[in-house]
């Protein structure tokens, strides 16, 4: 039951904001409009962040709790969704807009559709090992979560470390 109330109002959310973009996005220049999408990706991918902080902390050694666990990666794979269409919107002409992504994303639609489907895969995966309360599944599903992301950061993202 939780896991459709969470999956529903994440698709609420996503509902809306795209609604809002569109919205917005038809008085603007086509740079005030890249801007828009740069803002929404940054919003989404810091969403994501936070939902995969607690996760990471028990991964560290922070106190396991399984609830949290399984809530936060569904959100994740729900999120993870929205990645392919947030990073469809070329805004490589602009430089005056800041951003991390590399020029090669617009390149590669399919492949960000692949990787965008193994985070919500593994992200799915990770959220029922931590269904179980087993606290070394769940842990153990880490690797190939956090794995997700890396993939993608490494290849399409600009390294700021």
């Amino acid at each position: 039951m939780m896991k459709k109330i969470v999956l529903l109002l994440s698709a609420a959310t996503i509902t809306v904001s795209g609604v809002l973009f569109t919205v917005s996005a038809q008085d603007q220049t086509p740079e005030e409009s890249a801007a828009a999408a740069v803002d929404q990706r940054k919003s989404l991918f810091k969403t994501i962040r936070y939902n995969i902080g607690p996760i990471a902390g028990m991964a560290q050694g922070a106190p396991f709790d399984a609830e949290v666990a399984e809530r936060n990666a569904r959100r994740i794979a729900s999120m993870a969704t929205m990645i392919p269409e947030m990073l469809a919107v070329d805004t490589s002409a602009f430089d005056n807009i800041e951003t991390t992504a590399l020029d090669s994303i617009w390149d590669n639609q399919g492949d960000i559709a692949t990787k965008s489907q193994a985070l919500i895969d593994n992200a799915n995966a990770f959220a029922d090992a931590a269904a179980t309360g087993d606290m070394g599944a769940t842990l153990g599903a880490f690797r190939a979560l956090g794995g997700s992301c890396g993939n993608c950061h490494d290849t399409y993202r600009v390294d700021t470390d």
